[in-house]
């Protein structure tokens, strides 16, 4: 029957070592800075990267301007594909009114599945090209958690490797230690001459 002691790197006793000591405060150390450490580190870096995705986002808002448009052709060298199941976004050929300057033709993206006659919603630049939708506060929010969650995997990787790096150390040093002590005791038990 085999019992185990808890807490007996802590305790005084002729059988712990230094390294044990120093074991036992990586584990509490790697203990506090998986629990604490790494969440606050991923809350840091999601609020960099959610102030950055809105500041993007305004830009983008700032610098494109929609257009509700007509559908009046297909690009000819644009197909629309389909993967997953799912349509994707194609180029065509669409009309619009402006105000200033009347009727207005160019090639826009258009989404999947758009026909000939369809009314769609499309992006411009201030040059007058085509370019996605700016990000939406959905897009800003997905952004925000993907890099927290980065950022706390990462820490986690960081700390767990260097918890490893210190136990193998820890455990190098224990293996010398026991292995001068034996040197020592040996002769003692086998009656050898050293």
């Amino acid at each position: 029957m085999r019992t185990r002691v808890r807490g007996w790197r802590w305790r005084r006793s002729p059988l712990r070592r230094r390294s044990d000591v120093v074991e036992a405060w990586t584990v509490l150390a790697v203990t506090v800075l998986l629990w604490v450490g790494a969440p606050l580190v991923g809350a840091f870096a999601a609020s960099w990267a959610h102030s950055e995705a809105r500041a993007v986002a305004e830009k983008q808002r700032a610098d494109r301007h929609r257009v509700r448009a007509e559908v009046v052709g297909r690009a000819a060298d644009s197909v629309p594909a389909v993967q997953g199941g799912r349509q994707h976004a194609y180029r065509a050929t669409v009309r619009w009114t402006e105000p200033n300057t009347g009727a207005r033709t160019a090639s826009a993206r258009v989404p999947g599945g758009t026909r000939q006659g369809d009314v769609v919603d499309v992006w411009f630049d201030a040059r007058g090209r085509s370019v996605s939708p700016p990000p939406d506060g959905t897009a800003v929010w997905q952004h925000t958690l993907a890099i927290g969650a980065c950022a706390v995997g990462g820490a986690v990787a960081v700390v767990l490797l260097g918890h490893s790096v210190v136990r193998g150390a820890a455990n190098r040093r224990r293996m010398a230690e026991w292995e001068r002590e034996w040197a020592l005791t040996e002769p003692q038990w086998t009656r050898r001459r050293a």
